[in-house]
Parts: C-alpha cells; structure tokens; sequence
C-alpha cells in the first residue's frame, strides 16, 4: 500500500540532505549535517525537552538550550566585509539551507544538548507531523 506520509518524509529528508550538502557548521571544530526522522505511529507528539531526551537517550539532568533558527544560524547566514568569495557562497548556502528547513518543517526548533561538546538538533514537524531535520555538533570552549 502506498503510503503518501512516508514518501513526503523522504522527499523532505532528502531536500534537507540536500541543502546541507558539504557544509560544516563553524564553531571550534567544525562538523558536518546528518539528516534524521523520528517517526510516531500513534499520538505526534509536541517537541518539547522530554521528547528530546527520549529519542536521543538522554538523562533528564543533560544541560539543554532551545535557540531560535534565525539566531543560531546568524553568524553562518551573514555576509561579513571581509569574506572571499567562498565565505560569501558559504553565506549563500547557509541562506538556501535555512530557506529549506523553513519550507519544509513547521514548528521548528534548534536544540542544544550538552556542553563544551555539544549536539545541536534543528528539528520541526513534517506534514505528516513526525519530526525531522539536521543534526551536527559544536565544540564551545
């Protein structure tokens, strides 16, 4: 049977792996997207911190931070003087990136997980209300 939920959430994983394509998030150390879905048979949950710590296994006592998207990504989406050409099209890239995840997920959250090493997930609801998006890391010293 097909399944139109399932294919509109691989069409939004592979948007998102898409646009994240060979970027790095800058930070102390620098690493790249992975794409994930967590998908909920029964009751679609809010995203919320519990939420959090159950699909990523974490205790309840993890230091955890929920950033808004545009002021995660600003030092990543903003042309500075003194950028070449491949900081501007980093720039340019973040933009679409951003672009993306906004088109394509609604309730979106950019959650921090940890500290010094720590986890960064931007996660929203697809259409069919399962939650997906990107996750990387960032080293803060």
């Amino acid at each position: 049977m097909f399944d139109s939920n399932q294919n509109s959430n691989k069409i939004v994983l592979a948007k998102l792996k898409e646009a994240s394509h060979s970027l790095l998030f800058p930070s102390e150390s620098e690493y790249p997207f992975d794409v994930f879905l967590w998908e909920f048979l029964a009751e679609k949950p809010e995203i919320n911190p519990e939420l959090i710590f159950k699909n990523l296994e974490k205790p309840p006592d993890t230091p955890i931070e929920i950033v808004e998207i545009d002021s995660f990504f600003e030092i990543a989406t903003t042309e500075q003087d003194w950028h070449g050409e491949e900081e501007k099209e980093a720039v340019k890239k973040y933009q679409s990136l951003v672009k993306v995840i906004k088109e394509n997920l609604s309730d979106i959250k950019v959650v921090r997980v940890g500290e010094i090493e720590i986890d960064i997930y931007i996660l929203g609801k697809t259409a069919s209300k399962d939650v997906a998006g990107l996750s990387t890391k960032v080293i803060e010293t």
